[in-house]
């Protein structure tokens, strides 16, 4: 049985999502019950789920002997009850209790394609005066993100990148299907929709020759965020997933970990974005990082200093490695938090 939407817009991030995105999570998540004094996790445990108090009170007992209490009706308890992995602390049941209970993965991915989701593509463009045909390679080695990998990669892609052709009105990529292509645009246009809350199609943006797209389910792995229709007849030139992350993803996408991080922060020489959600960033944060959401992100990068180097955070490294893949993609040097904020709690308690 689905979960009540007005259950899961009690919680954050789980407010944050799309209406669609919420009634998916709503057929996977699951309210449970359980009895005073029973434990319903313990700490060091790693399990991948967010549990979230909805009657009740429970007791959070932290290996120090410090005891937290957290009752439904409590600020605290629209997060997640100790969201670290491992967990830092054992739940115990103070009274008869309620809960909801979500999948990590599934609820960060839904996270990342509707924060992506609200700028649907990377529109990448090429110098103006190109006509329909004009050279292709040309246009794509004007790219920012083709200055950024080896030369040899680039000859790879060239040689591997297969030609399609199209009519109008074709759809190249459908909102909820796995990435498999990066796609650039040799000749015609393409639409790019979303679809809205009553069910409607929403235009969100026109490509134009000389343009990339669709690679951010496959920075992110996970499903697309937008629908891209040929409003024109035309030819893609389309690079499949496998060697996108061998060619493009891998020399592109950095990560650093705890110490480097530490490293370049004290040395003034890199800036923390966390790129959660505002309501997420509140909660918990890591002290000196700025809050720019993923969706906000491509608006805000215009700011944003190429002298500077960027450390991009999340809980798990999905949202930041598609934002810090946006960011290179710019010009800019970036890394993200390897294992994300999750991965760093563990690392502490370590």
């Amino acid at each position: 049985m689905a979960v009540d939407f007005s259950i899961l817009q009690k919680f954050v991030p789980l407010q944050g999502l799309t209406h669609e995105n919420l009634r998916d999570l709503s057929t996977k998540a699951s309210v449970e019950e359980l009895k005073r004094d029973k434990t319903l996790f313990r700490r060091n445990q790693s399990d991948s789920i967010s549990y979230y108090l909805i009657e009740g009170s429970v007791f959070l007992l932290y290996e120090n002997g410090k005891e937290l209490l957290i009752s439904a009706d409590s600020p605290e308890a629209k997060h997640p009850l100790d969201n670290n992995q491992p967990r830092s602390a054992s739940a115990l049941a103070k009274s008869d209790i309620k809960y909801l209970k979500v999948d990590n993965n599934l609820l960060d991915m839904l996270l990342t394609w509707d924060q992506s989701a609200s700028y649907a593509v990377s529109e990448i463009k090429a110098d103006d005066g190109d006509d329909d045909e004009g050279d292709w390679m040309s246009s794509m080695l004007k790219l920012e993100l083709f200055r950024r990998i080896p030369p040899s990669n680039i000859q790879k892609i060239f040689m591997r990148m297969e030609s399609e052709s199209y009519s109008q009105g074709d759809v190249v990529i459908a909102q909820g299907d796995e990435g498999d292509y990066y796609y650039f645009i040799k000749k015609g246009n393409c639409e790019v929709t979303v679809r809205g809350k009553s069910g409607k199609d929403i235009r969100l943006a026109e490509l134009h020759a000389g343009m990339g797209f669709g690679e951010e389910a496959l920075v992110s792995k996970s499903v697309r965020n937008a629908t891209v229709t040929m409003t024109s007849e035309g030819s893609l030139m389309r690079l499949a997933k496998n060697d996108f992350e061998e060619l493009l993803r891998t020399p592109i996408l950095k990560n650093v970990d705890l110490e480097e991080m530490k490293r370049l922060v004290r040395e003034e020489r890199a800036v923390l974005i966390d790129v959660r959600l505002e309501s997420e960033f509140n909660h918990s944060n890591l002290k000196g990082s700025l809050n720019i959401p993923l969706f906000m992100l491509r608006i805000k990068m215009q700011q944003f200093d190429k002298t500077k180097k960027y450390i991009l955070l999340c809980d798990t490294g999905r949202r930041s490695s598609a934002a810090t893949f946006l960011l290179n993609e710019r010009g800019f040097e970036a890394f993200y938090l390897e294992n994300g904020l999750k991965g760093l709690a563990a690392a502490k308690k370590a």
